[in-house]
């Protein structure tokens, strides 16, 4: 029952970094253009991993 908790938590949390990294787009253009980088494909990746690592 746990394990079913964990993955759905781990579900839910990698779709809201999608719709983050979706909604932030505009701000890490213009960032981009300043020079800037959003560390935001570090943080999908790091719920990625663990979401796959999960339902295994």
């Amino acid at each position: 029952m746990i394990s079913r908790a964990y993955h759905a938590t781990l579900f839910a949390l990698y779709q809201l970094c999608i719709m983050v990294g979706i909604v932030a787009m505009p701000l890490a253009i213009a960032a981009r253009q300043a020079g800037i980088t959003l560390p935001v494909h570090r943080v999908l990746e790091n719920v990625e991993g663990a979401y796959e690592a999960a339902q295994r």
